[in-house]
């Protein structure tokens, strides 16, 4: 009732009618929601650079040399190095590739163990055998594995000399032609990395340069009358070549229309405007975090919370937003209303694509300028707080906490009269949880977000959690066995417990969760009655052999399932009775060498649109469904020539072939592959020809062939199309 009242006093009338209302709005972010990665964007002109690093890089010197890139925030030193790290030339130079991102706060045993985890991979026993490890131990392991290696590791985003004399030792020299590139903000650091080493200044770009770096980035360049352009190259001079600066420039007025919009902004970027004549970095990011909408707004800011420099994966930032209430509710999916968000900031450039995967942004992060921004502006409206070990201290203003460091020493703080709402632990070192005062000091909670240390996996959960009776988002990461309490919690949404692949338990209790809609764990014992969980929307880490006396026919809401270790003795039938299907991953135990089961089901499953196998297929015979748009073939050791079948599915934008198929050529009859866009090709050992007949891939955009090595040639057609340089490996 004082909510209708104060609609009334404040004249806020008629919120959802018109045409640019929620509900509409929302299918307008949802239309694009398709990204490639557009980094090249950054390099307008620097072409001339690109080679000349590129030539360092290449050159013929034995000696394990630095590249170091130095210049201020937002010229684009990160998208410069990876730019060099993505490219062909590099990948068939340097077979072992590492990179690591230092920011200002570290810790250099975890930057070592990154860099061998990308290197060896992130099995168990890896990973286990790394936590047990002193940083002495890592320096000498990494040492030993990189000294027979031609390498190359980006060091980005350093800012002490300290910092690079704390790694350097860990890479040997074994006079074969390795390499390290560093970037970094400060002169002296780039100067002093390598004695005999290549430094570059990043520069500015020029006017002209800039003027193409913004049309580019324009949205809607041809709505641009001779007026508005003049405004524009006003405002493009005055960043003075700083790329950051103009695409989020740009990106602002991408939503300002007619002359009177892009007026304003320029009245409002000219106020600020210092003596020489040129507009602060600053102005342009505040003026474009002003001109979000609230909703927008809080997702942004969220982004702030996280440690700097951290890629932060879309499936979790979009439950986070959901639990923390950002997202409206209406007949749209929280989930695609989130996503829309999403890519909303992305479109402004406010949020950078780190990568995609089936034409979604799955990774993502924020520049460290924007990182900043997001930090003050939260501060200005008590949005959150970092804790700062360093005063021992936090404000009680704010009901949401961030703590990056020195979790215990946080706990010891006088939490009791705070009405917290919101905690994320990112401190890899805490191991304590019975610390922890559930049942007190964090019984408002809605989000609990408690990133661990993965080696120890003795951490267990108390009892008391299942006192948080609120709690929409539970993170755990480190655990292995979770109490029964956790039944408690029947306003829970999104459970994750140990997402990166270490196996948990999960009792019983779990599937008293009635409002749970995502469970990513990859569990132990078998929950029998997880048809309990109606409200159950995604559901990643469940094996076959769990599945296999589970009756999903009340599942009505599982859009998304992943399963592993099938064995070819069980039967997946029952999956044909989840009707609301789109998404479906399954995968063979270790080394593939049983057979998947029979998948004619998967002709039942009308609304499937996304297939991942990975696993011999023995047969391929006609088991899919019209409506599927991506597909991933992996380990399948196919026979015969898959093309035939997959090149009759209507709407197939989307196939990679990843160690698929055993034969030697690919034929791709006329008038197939109607919608195809993208296809990769990778390790077909045996391939030797692709033949395309007459209007074959009509609409195909993307080539990747990789590891094809017997591969002759392909199409005519073909070699204007776009490489591919997608990872493949994506879970």
């Amino acid at each position: 009732m004082d909510i209708s009242r104060k609609r009334d006093t404040y004249g806020i009338t008629n919120i959802n009618s018109g045409d640019q209302g929620p509900s509409n709005q929302v299918t307008t972010l949802r239309r694009t929601t398709s990204y490639v990665d557009d980094h090249d964007y950054i390099f307008v002109g620097l072409q001339d650079v690109v080679q000349t690093l590129l030539g360092q890089l290449l050159k013929p010197e034995p000696r394990r040399t630095v590249l170091s890139i130095y210049g201020m925030g937002g010229l684009g030193k990160t998208t410069l190095a990876r730019k060099l790290y993505t490219r062909p030339d590099i990948l068939n130079s340097f077979h072992t590739r590492a990179w690591i991102c230092v920011s200002q706060e570290y810790n250099t045993a975890d930057l070592l163990r990154n860099i061998i985890k990308s290197i060896q991979g992130r099995t168990k026993e890896t990973l286990d055998l790394l936590e047990r490890m002193t940083e002495g131990d890592l320096e000498i392991y990494l040492r030993d594995l990189l000294k027979e290696r031609k390498y190359l590791v980006v060091v980005d985003d350093l800012w002490k000399k300290e910092a690079w004399e704390s790694l350097k030792r860990a890479f040997p020299d074994g006079k074969n032609g390795s390499r390290v590139i560093i970037t970094t903000r400060k002169e002296d650091v780039a100067e002093r990395a390598d004695d005999r080493g290549f430094v570059h200044k990043l520069r500015f770009l020029s006017q002209e340069e800039s003027w193409d770096l913004f049309c580019r980035k324009l949205l809607d360049v041809q709505s641009v009358v001779p007026e508005m352009e003049s405004l524009a190259k006003d405002m493009v001079e005055k960043c003075r070549g700083l790329p950051l600066a103009i695409v989020v420039l740009s990106g602002l007025l991408s939503h300002k229309k007619g002359i009177n919009e892009w007026k304003k902004v320029k009245h409002h970027l000219w106020k600020n405007i210092k003596e020489d004549k040129s507009i602060e970095i600053s102005n342009i990011l505040s003026l474009s975090y002003n001109d979000l909408s609230i909703a927008l707004k809080q997702c942004f800011l969220y982004f702030g919370i996280f440690p700097e420099d951290q890629v932060v994966k879309v499936d979790n930032i979009i439950r986070l937003w959901m639990a923390e209430g950002f997202i409206p509710t209406g007949e749209e999916m929280m989930e695609d209303v989130a996503e829309g968000f999403l890519n909303e900031l992305i479109r402004r450039s406010l949020v950078q694509v780190v990568d995609t995967f089936w034409e979604r942004v799955t990774e993502c992060r924020v520049h460290d300028l924007l990182h900043d921004l997001a930090i003050q502006k939260a501060l200005e409206v008590n949005f959150f707080d970092i804790y700062d070990p360093k005063s021992h201290s936090i404000s009680s203003l704010y009901i949401r906490h961030g703590i990056h460091s020195h979790g215990e020493r946080y706990l010891s703080l006088d939490l009791s009269n705070l009405k917290l709402r919101s905690i994320m632990f990112f401190d890899r070192d805490f191991r304590k949880t019975s610390l922890i005062n559930f049942s007190s000091v964090f019984q408002h909670l809605y989000v609990l977000h408690l990133d661990m240390n993965v080696g120890n996996m003795s951490i267990n959960v108390p009892d008391a959690i299942g006192t948080l009776y609120h709690l929409k988002f539970l993170r755990l990461r480190g655990i292995y066995d979770l109490p029964s309490s956790i039944g408690n919690l029947k306003n829970l949404q999104t459970l994750l417990v140990n997402d990166y692949g270490y196996l948990c338990q999960l009792p019983r209790e779990t599937t008293d969760l009635i409002n749970l809609s995502h469970l990513v764990a990859p569990y132990t014992k078998p929950l029998v009655h997880i048809s309990k969980l109606t409200s159950l929307q995604v559901l990643k880490g469940v094996s076959c052999d769990q599945w296999k006396d589970v009756d999903p026919i009340d599942l009505v809401n599982l859009r998304e399932l992943s399963m592993h270790y099938i064995d070819k003795s069980y039967s997946l039938n029952n999956i044909s009775n989840l009707k609301n299907l789109s998404t479906l991953r399954l995968s063979g135990g270790y080394g593939n060498s049983s057979p998947f089961p029979s998948l004619e089901f998967l002709n039942c499953c009308e609304k499937l649109q996304k297939l991942w196998l990975r696993g011999r297929i023995e047969k391929l015979s006609h088991l899919f469904p019209s409506s599927i748009t991506m597909m991933v073939l992996w380990d399948s050791l196919l026979r015969e020539d898959p093309m035939r079948i997959l090149g009759m599915l209507p709407n197939l934008r989307n196939l990679d072939l990843v160690r698929a198929y055993e034969g030697t050529q690919l034929m791709c009859s006329d008038n197939s592959f109607s919608q195809l866009q993208f296809l990769i090709l990778y390790d077909l050992e045996k391939l030797e020809r692709l033949y395309l007949g007459t209007n074959a891939m009509p609409l195909i955009k993307g080539l990747g062939i990789h590891d094809c090595r017997n591969l002759k040639d392909i199409p005519e057609r073909m070699k204007d199309v776009d490489l591919l340089k997608r990872n493949y490996y994506k879970w």
